[in-house]
């Protein structure tokens, strides 16, 4: 235990029967329970997770009978942890590219009751440049920005790092089989935390990486399920928060904006097939373009910041 409250770790593992020993190993004395949450490995994965369970009363073993994804583990994990009426859960990888040392940054918002959620931010050292891999970084970088967006945390940064801690009032409130089962399950959850008005705050984590973990990422493949996945919260979290459970006129803002944007494009698009088959650019399109654009801009603007408002006690 931690100042009197329950840790768990759950602890989602596909094919790591290298490094999952070395998760349980490396974990602090004062966590109550690990949850090894084995998504149907095809490797020896399940055995050593059973194997070490006999030689720790800690661990408990859950095996899926069918892969779920990373996000569909964590749920299995969350659904025990909250049915055992833990204080709070923290998630780390199977691969041990999560420090332990940062686990008692990463519990003591939420074991203080500042926050119901905290999670590592491991782009606040200057050392994660050098050590993220490139493209994976930028990547980041995007994905954390339009992260924002959709989930009404404009202070959270390194959206797609899955070192959290999360506290039991969070854990009984959400439905966990809803949340997304792959790689966006962090920022599904980060969108459903802002629908129940949970306090969220960033903890800096040091970057990992060169133990001999494989990422199970396809770029190909998130590069389109992600955006489009951010897309469809936002919209769900508009629809929830500011239409069905207390309504707020940025909504309309959004509208306005979207609806000048497909003018705006329509209108550019317009002009330059006029310039190509005339050689001139129509004023009263060009002006009308500019207008559209403008409007866009400033509806889109205004909204983010209304959205912003309204969120700024959840830091």
């Amino acid at each position: 235990m931690y100042k009197g409250k329950k840790i768990a770790v759950v602890v989602p593992a596909y094919n790591e029967e290298k490094l999952i020993s070395r998760v349980v190993e490396t974990m602090p004395h004062f966590v109550d329970k690990i949850i090894i949450v084995n998504d149907k490995s095809r490797d020896s994965t399940g055995e050593v997770i059973d194997a070490l369970a006999l030689q720790n009363e800690k661990i408990k073993p859950i095996h899926h009978t069918k892969n779920s994804g990373v996000g569909g583990a964590i749920a299995s994990g969350y659904k025990w942890a909250c049915d055992n009426n833990f204080d709070v859960a923290v998630v780390m990888a199977g691969d041990a590219q999560m420090d332990p040392n940062d686990l008692l940054n990463i519990i003591e918002p939420v074991v203080n009751g500042e926050v119901d959620y905290s999670k590592g931010n491991r782009l606040f050292t200057g050392e994660a440049y050098k050590k993220i891999p490139k493209l994976r970084y930028f990547g980041n970088s995007v994905l954390s920005f339009f992260t924002k967006i959709a989930s009404g945390y404009w202070h959270i940064a390194d959206s797609q790092t899955g070192y959290t801690a999360i506290s039991l009032k969070a854990l009984k409130l959400i439905d966990w089989d809803k949340m997304y089962k792959r790689y966006g399950q962090p920022n599904d959850i980060l969108v459903r935390l802002n629908v129940f008005d949970f306090k969220v705050r960033d903890v800096p984590v040091k970057p990992v990486y060169g133990i001999g973990e494989k990422s199970g990422i396809k770029i190909r493949k998130v590069i389109f399920t992600i955006p489009w996945l951010l897309l469809k919260l936002f919209l769900w979290r508009m629809k929830e928060k500011y239409i069905i459970r207390n309504f707020h006129p940025l909504v309309f803002f959004y509208f306005l904006g979207t609806i000048f944007f497909f003018f705006t494009l329509f209108l550019f698009i317009r002009l330059f097939y006029m310039w190509y088959i005339s050689g001139n650019i129509p004023p009263i399109n060009a002006l009308a373009a500019m207008f559209s654009f403008m409007s866009s801009s400033l509806f889109t603007l205004f909204a983010m910041w209304f959205d912003m408002e309204n969120n700024k006690e959840l830091k």
